[in-house]
């Protein structure tokens, strides 16, 4: 519980405070405020949004009986005393308001217990409205009530804990030190709201599905296993709620959507936690260029709803929400290795295994310097750290670049490493808001493919702020071509792809029964939210992400 002997010896401290007060008649941790059934408190915000705009004179200039009189209640977040006198800054529902303790208005028990509160402190006020001669709005307090006591201190600059890693691990305290991170929050829980609306308003319903799955299916991840003791079956926690979800389509719900918890065992960065927020949205008897459409309205109209613009700063970058541009994978991929390399490709060059890897060849010719080793993992760390960005992107491309190479070589995928050079070279530049359209059939499983191009599907991502906030398909629903597909994942994960789907023959026998022309997408949350709030880590945007274990105290690095 304690970080520190002065934690330790601070929390005795304000235990025989606490005792302090108790003998003045306060309670110790009283269950409300009011203590009276018969009053009801304000919160600050309605004190603001009433009282806020009114001058001084509306409010000093009254007689007693006249004066605006409330009851609110908050959390101490500077208390100073002078004399016979005091200020105070209540904070609560993400604003704050002063409050003026005299001796002669509160008594001389209120006032010792004014003189034994701390920062952090919770207390209950009544009083009336006043402005100080500085302007600012205040309480002048008659009755004071004490409701909980800070054991521990409030971070040393009570606007913001400067940790960021103890931010996330003690989010109980960043979001009353930082009011900037309790917003992103308030932003995010706006954001489901105006999801909600726009897909509410267009006749879907929303639906829930299981989060414990026999077969972890709808998506190319690792998952989370449990266990079901009374039935004696182990389970996965789900990795994507797409199967069930078109199963619902095939039952004649013909709009849907859910927004869902995920799980995916899988590495931790600024875009990845492996629990996550999706929306999945499901239409019978429409397609992936319906759903483009779609797309496109709905970032618009969240933004809006949110930020009151559809312009927002991400990274730097100005991003119009409402200009985008669509592309072809291949088409996209072609265009920056001629950029990047100043190289000619052609759609010639992914025809085959062997014709790729020329490619490739040719890319790492251009970035290899005479004598570069490419899979030495402590050359891969000088890379992390290099400050010289032209000499750190160069490397990036030289690493990733043969990586590739041995992933060709393996799997003899031209579709998977045609997917694997745009991760590479071109979603990382994508700050626009990109449509990415018709991928390999390697990488999508799940999707129809095109009638005139068996190689590629009906799908699409897309893209803002230099990574993927969205996936969606046309979706396949011919039973035979789906255990056919099926059958080659589980090809694939015997070659030792551990994220390829799992056979799901329950699924295929729902498809049986007749699953109607459907566009499908999944959008991220997490990601949204970090756009419209311009945060740079999903760490920012989940309540309670996951962190590595910390250390105990005492502990050596070979035992960590």
């Amino acid at each position: 519980m304690f970080d520190s002997e002065f934690e330790r010896n601070l929390f005795a401290l304000r235990q025989q405070k606490l005792e302090e007060i108790t003998k003045l008649g306060q309670v110790a941790y009283p269950n409300r405020f009011p203590a009276s059934l018969e009053m009801v408190a304000s919160t600050i915000p309605e004190i603001r949004a009433k009282w806020g705009e009114a001058p001084a004179e509306a409010l000093n200039e009254l007689a007693d009986a006249e004066k605006p009189r409330v009851a609110v209640a908050g959390r101490i977040m500077a208390i100073r005393q002078q004399g016979k006198a005091g200020f105070a800054t209540l904070q609560q529902g993400g604003e704050r308001l002063q409050i003026y303790v005299r001796l002669d208005a509160v008594g001389e028990q209120a006032f010792a217990l004014y003189k034994l509160l701390d920062m952090g402190d919770h207390i209950g006020t009544t009083g009336y409205l006043f402005r100080t001669r500085t302007g600012e709005l205040t309480v002048h307090v008659e009755t004071l009530t004490f409701l909980a006591k800070a054991m521990l201190a409030l971070p040393e600059k009570y606007h913001g804990l400067a940790d960021v890693e103890l931010r996330y691990r003690q989010r109980y305290v960043d979001l009353f030190a930082n009011l900037d991170s309790r917003e992103v929050f308030v932003k995010r829980a706006k954001i489901l709201k105006a999801i909600r609306q726009f897909f509410d308003a267009r006749g879907y319903l929303e639906v829930e599905t299981p989060m414990m799955q026999p077969i972890a299916g709808g998506a190319a991840a690792r998952p989370f296993t449990t266990h079901h003791n009374a039935l004696d079956v182990d389970l996965f926690l789900r990795i994507a709620p797409e199967l069930y979800l078109k199963r619902l389509v095939v039952g004649g719900l013909d709009r849907v959507y859910e927004i869902n918890r995920n799980f995916r065992n899988e590495g931790v960065s600024t875009q990845h936690n492996p629990e996550f927020t999706m929306l999945e949205f499901y239409q019978a008897y429409a397609n992936y260029h319906d759903l483009m459409q779609l797309t496109q309205d709905l970032i618009a109209f969240v933004a809006q709803e949110v930020n009151g613009s559809t312009v927002i700063e991400y990274n730097g970058h100005t991003i119009d929400l409402t200009d985008w541009r669509r592309a072809r994978m291949l088409d996209i991929v072609i265009e920056n290795i001629e950029k990047l390399f100043s190289i000619g490709a052609t759609p010639a060059d992914f025809e085959t295994s062997e014709t790729v890897s020329a490619l490739i060849d040719r890319c790492i010719s251009v970035v290899q310097k005479e004598g570069e080793y490419s899979s030495i993992e402590t050359y891969l760390k000088e890379t992390e750290s290099l400050t010289d960005v032209p000499e750190k992107v160069r490397r990036i491309y030289f690493l990733g670049l043969n990586t590739i190479k041995v992933q060709l070589q393996t799997l003899g995928s031209v579709g998977k490493v045609t997917y694997s050079l745009f991760e590479l070279l071109v979603e990382p530049n994508l700050f626009q808001p990109t449509i990415i359209y018709d991928y390999p059939t390697e990488v999508s499983p799940l999707s129809k493919a095109k009638p005139d191009d068996p190689a590629h599907v009906e799908r699409f991502e897309f893209f803002i702020g230099g990574f993927e906030v969205g996936n969606a398909f046309s979706e396949l629903n011919d039973p035979v071509e789906q255990e056919k597909r099926f059958r080659a994942q589980l090809d694939q994960r015997a070659a030792g792809d551990d994220e390829a789907h799992q056979m799901d023959e329950d699924y295929v026998r729902a498809l049986a029964y007749g699953l109607p022309p459907t566009g499908g997408e999944g959008i991220g949350i997490d990601r949204l939210t970090m756009l419209l709030t311009g945060s740079k880590s999903i760490r920012d945007v989940i309540l309670f992400p996951l962190m590595r274990p910390e250390k105990q105290k005492g502990e050596s690095e070979d035992q960590a």
